[in-house]
């Protein structure tokens, strides 16, 4: 099969969604798949490149080129509504490649949907995020309650909240108009929790869709060299959080929570500084920013256990897989898809958003209980299993099947595409 994969960001760029997309088109090559990635232009990188066996094209926006729009210059997102340079150079990379499938992620779909309009490619979506109804993306209303559901009356002032009321607003209307659209020309979103699924409609609506989480590799357990950042860790033994150091990872709730605990060990916390980062941390809590991947699944190995106390609905977090992977419990929140990743009481504990006093008492009942703990960490490695590429990959692989060959029971296998083909 020739699979196109397109994501606005790709490495060097570095976040969960990145990693994932690389994932999956290493994954996808090595069943023999022929892969390519369209994505955004990088500082000091050429138009295209080999990761490996995939070939990496990077494109041009017009959106991106404006850099006051953005409020990270390395993180230029695609807008909601197609860019008419990115549009151009989509298409030219479509008559290059000649993929059979489109696999799009997040907005950079809104770009490829006039091609798929005009010369019927087959397109599939998933979604990492709530951007297919919010503005913002993280479907929290106006940044501090769950929303219940998206109203373009009440969407417009929280977008324009956020962004200003220019940009608030074409980005509102603009991710109107092309949901609309692509719940109609979509061929099949993969909605990456049942949370992604039921509040971007696609529970209640007719456009094809499949929940499959995303995957950490294969190999992930096996740790490499050990990187100098590591020394910097304290003693095998502490609490650990890694992620954007931000009230809407509940940064907040865990330095209170944190706090109350008794005869703590240390906190380490690990990933970016952004505004609303705390200025400040008590003593036995260490900060640690723009970590190697690799650093990190170190630091995993060497901790007790996880906690991910998000305040907003978390789409999947690949960091309790990654905690999973390692024989860790982790202590997170019960909303989004936080549910879909930790069995409660088996693999790690939930407990309600926001609320200190349960994170608390949950992070106290591991320290005090080493057995329960123990039998978590146990748990989570055994059934990690279901989240590592070899099982994730296959289903990724039979959406591809589906789309390409509606009638047909079982995954199209890249033998049958050596023609250049798909074959049913």
């Amino acid at each position: 099969m020739r699979i196109l994969l397109l994501a606005q960001f790709y490495p060097p760029v570095i976040g969960g969604e990145e990693r994932h997309v690389r994932n999956l088109g290493r994954a996808l090559a090595q069943r023999g798949h022929s892969v390519s990635v369209g994505t955004f232009m990088h500082s000091g990188s050429t138009d295209t490149e080999f990761d490996g066996p995939v070939r990496v094209h990077r494109l041009r926006g017009t959106i991106q080129r404006l850099s006051n729009l953005h409020a990270d210059s390395e993180r230029r997102h695609a807008p909601p509504f197609p860019d008419p340079e990115l549009l151009l150079a989509l298409k030219r990379l479509v008559a290059e490649e000649r993929p059979d499938i489109v696999h799009a992620h997040n907005w950079i779909y809104a770009s490829f949907l006039p091609l798929k309009v005009l010369d019927g490619a087959r397109l599939v979506v998933t979604l990492h995020d709530y951007g297919l109804v919010c503005a913002k993306k993280n479907f929290m209303h106006l940044g501090t309650h769950l929303c219940d559901g998206p109203r373009l009356a009440k969407c417009l002032p929280c977008a324009t909240a956020h962004y200003g009321a220019v940009k608030g607003t074409a980005t509102t209307l603009g991710n109107w108009a092309s949901s609309f659209a692509a719940r109609r020309v979509v061929d099949r979103f993969i909605a990456v929790s049942h949370a992604v699924a039921r509040h971007t409609g696609l529970t209640r609506g007719r456009a094809a869709y499949e929940v499959i989480p995303n995957f950490v590799p294969d190999d992930i357990g096996i740790l490499g060299p050990e990187d100098s950042c590591v020394r910097e860790l304290p003693e095998d033994g502490f609490i650990l959080f890694v992620g954007d150091m931000m009230r809407l990872k509940g940064i907040d709730v865990l330095l209170q929570a944190y706090a109350r605990l008794e005869q703590a060990p240390p906190l380490v916390l690990i990933g970016r500084r952004v505004a609303d980062t705390p200025a400040e941390f008590p003593p036995n809590v260490r900060v640690f920013s723009n970590w190697p991947h690799s650093a990190i699944m170190h630091a995993w190995h060497r901790s007790l256990f996880g906690v991910l106390p998000s305040v907003g609905p978390e789409a999947c977090a690949t960091v309790i897989m990654e905690a999973m992977a390692s024989g860790k419990a982790v202590v997170a929140t019960d909303v989004g898809g936080m549910p879909d990743l930790v069995d409660d009481g088996e693999t790690g504990l939930l407990v309600p958003p926001s609320n200190t006093q349960a994170l608390t008492r949950m992070m106290q009942s591991l320290l005090d209980d080493r057995t329960l703990l123990s039998r978590l960490g146990t748990t989570s490695l055994a059934r990690v299993g279901r989240l590592k590429a070899g099982a994730v990959v296959t289903r990724i692989e039979q959406v591809y099947g589906g789309v390409l060959c509606p009638s047909a029971s079982s995954v199209v296998l890249p033998a049958q595409q050596r023609s250049g083909e798909p074959s049913c």
